[in-house]
């Protein structure tokens, strides 16, 4: 699809999706897009610039120590999730309301109506900054240059991308690769777009 010379659309189908286990073993979560530096195996928690994926929390616990990253994270399915810290509550009881905290930070997750699934965006915050946001139904957002993952969670999602119509359905992902600003306008659906930006003076590493 044409929808401008300095942005490149790219389908990711959920026969691409990886299975990773946790950082600290207690779960396992789908990878949908990742970027590692030079020599790091796909899927490493070494080496990792960035990633964005979807998990499920079924039993409540602590998050993993993802110390000099930046997390960001929505909940998709169910309800009632709460995220406590040593200085208070984070709120992700609503779905498609995201959250923003330091990998550092210590946290154990509280399930007050039972499991939840969550997607989440990681960043080295010494390499990328990260923004997560959900675009619902008519919404219109101008996104800037930089990598962007927009993913269906939880419905087929109809968007017009530089004005041109593009489809994403159920649990599949369309990576843009961005020179330039560019909008996305959501139609039906409420999709979740991941932005990955290099901070300054600092080239991204390529991706398979």
């Amino acid at each position: 699809m044409d929808v401008g010379s300095g942005v490149r659309l790219a389908p990711i189908d959920p026969s691409a999706f990886r299975h990773t286990p946790w950082k600290n073993g207690g779960g396992v979560t789908i990878d949908v897009a990742e970027s590692l530096l030079p020599g790091f195996a796909p899927g490493s928690w070494e080496g990792m610039v960035w990633r964005f994926g979807r998990t499920a929390i079924v039993t409540p616990g602590p998050f993993s120590d993802l110390s000099g990253f930046d997390r960001q994270q929505v909940l998709v399915s169910g309800q009632g999730l709460v995220l406590e810290t040593p200085t208070g509550e984070i709120d992700v009881r609503q779905p498609f309301r995201p959250v923003g905290f330091a990998g550092e930070t210590a946290i154990v997750s509280r399930l007050e109506a039972g499991p939840v699934e969550v997607v989440n965006l990681l960043g080295d915050r010494s390499l990328v900054s990260i923004d997560l946001s959900c675009l619902a139904a008519g919404a219109v957002n101008t996104r800037p240059a930089g990598i962007h993952i927009i993913y269906a969670a939880a419905t087929p999602c109809d968007l017009a991308i530089n004005g041109k119509a593009c489809a994403i359905a159920d649990g599949h992902a369309l990576r843009i690769d961005a020179d330039e600003s560019f909008s996305v306008a959501s139609r039906l659906g409420t999709a979740i777009v991941a932005s990955i930006r290099p901070v300054a003076r600092t080239a991204l590493p390529d991706i398979p």
